[in-house]
């Protein structure tokens, strides 16, 4: 499979690093993306998300000719898909960018061919996008490869990652399984678990639901110990201590693509079954709410004192320390709340280079023009600042 081409839809913060690694390797693999400037900035080399390591290594693909992108789809032996799969209101998932990538795609099936999905998507999707194909080439039945391949990656150890995790690859049919699982060998060291697609598209759902519910249960915690008057840091420490108890560390809530959007794949259509997913999910978001309301509260008491409003820095937008992902981050909806909500915001992100929302002040800017600091990302910048300490400062990730 050496001499395969591959196409790669989407060329986001999974596609680009994936269609990297497998170019890489060798294979020539062409990626597609409706955005013109990504195209663009991809093609020079260049990259247009930050992510250790992958910029050198797109130059190097690019440069020996393994990896291209395009805005139109061409044909190919493997398809991929990567595209977004967004909650829209009521919680509810959105599948329609997946099928807008396999209506693309079908023009150009052939049969031997193998696709793939790895958007994550609710439990039966890969079977829709199946009926999807044979319903409009019916002579493709039983004469192509479907399987689902969910990743399983860390934002900023992505390239490592997806080389060396583990994975479950299911296919429609153990023939489509074992096609899935010959192609992932080629550029995956870790294991490649087999199974149908249904149970792969779930696996991915529940890891990031059962982080989604740990998270919770620190989230409640740090609200309970700031009520009691207790150091939430110092509790999980020392709960920690115990050998078979690992609290994780609370914060301003949970963002990112997976584990704030995942769980409520399982609740739209599980719902009276998911009933911890859907709790773990609603306390997860009021811990942002009551953070809003703690830097509000201060606001308004700032204002009454000193007859003005305060100048409020939101130290941190992305969702997650040391990367530019703002998809779904409870800092950026703080951030967003409090200036919606007619008070004074600037925004300290030090992985981003503009804003269209917000004036972004470098640390010490911040610390020294902001009358109320909240740190709400605990980013690597900002360990080992002088905090002024006549300021008030709320610091829900412990960075101070």
């Amino acid at each position: 499979m050496k001499n395969n081409q591959v196409v790669m839809m989407g060329l986001g913060y999974i596609g680009l690093p994936t269609a990297a690694l497998i170019a890489s390797k060798g294979i020539k693999v062409l990626g597609i993306d409706v955005k013109s400037e990504v195209v663009d900035t991809i093609n020079k080399g260049k990259i247009h998300i930050v992510e250790p390591d992958l910029e050198g290594l797109v130059t190097k693909v690019v440069s020996e000719g393994n990896l291209k992108a395009a805005t139109e789809v061409q044909p190919a032996e493997v398809f991929i898909i990567t595209v977004p799969t967004p909650v829209r209101e009521g919680n509810k998932p959105d599948i329609s960018y997946v099928e807008s990538a396999t209506k693309a795609i079908i023009p150009h099936l052939q049969k031997g061919n193998l696709f793939i999905i790895e958007s994550t998507s609710p439990v039966g999707t890969t079977e829709k996008m199946r009926d999807l194909i044979y319903a409009e080439r019916p002579e493709l039945q039983n004469e192509i490869f479907m399987a689902y391949c969910p990743e399983r990656v860390l934002p900023g150890n992505i390239i490592y990652e997806l080389a060396h995790n583990d994975r479950a690859i299911g296919g429609i049919d153990k023939r489509s399984t074992q096609k899935a699982i010959d192609f992932y060998r080629q550029f995956v060291q870790g294991d490649l678990y087999p199974t149908n697609a249904r149970t792969a598209e779930m696996v991915k759902l529940v890891e990031n639901s059962s982080r989604d519910v740990q998270i919770a249960f620190a989230n409640e915690l740090s609200i309970i110990s700031d009520k009691a008057g207790i150091d939430v840091w110092e509790l999980i420490e020392l709960a920690n201590k115990h050998p078979r108890v690992n609290i994780l560390r609370p914060g301003t809530g949970v963002g990112g693509h997976c584990i704030a959007v995942d769980p409520w794949f399982i609740v739209s259509e599980f719902g009276k079954e998911a009933r911890l997913i859907r709790t773990a999910r609603e306390i997860n978001n009021y811990k942002t709410e009551w953070v809003i309301e703690k830097i509000k509260n201060a606001a308004l008491q700032f204002e009454l004192k000193n007859d003005k409003k305060p100048l409020i820095a939101a130290m941190g937008l992305a969702f997650k320390p040391d990367i530019d992902d703002l998809r779904e981050s409870p800092s950026l909806y703080v951030a967003r709340s409090l200036k919606i909500q007619g008070f004074d915001v600037v925004a300290v992100e030090p992985n981003i280079d503009t804003s269209n929302e917000f004036e972004l002040f470098q640390p010490d800017e911040a610390l020294q023009q902001a009358d109320i600091i909240a740190f709400l990302v605990g980013h690597k910048e900002f360990k080992g600042l002088q905090i002024p300490s006549e300021k008030p400062v709320f610091d829900f990730v412990n960075i101070v």
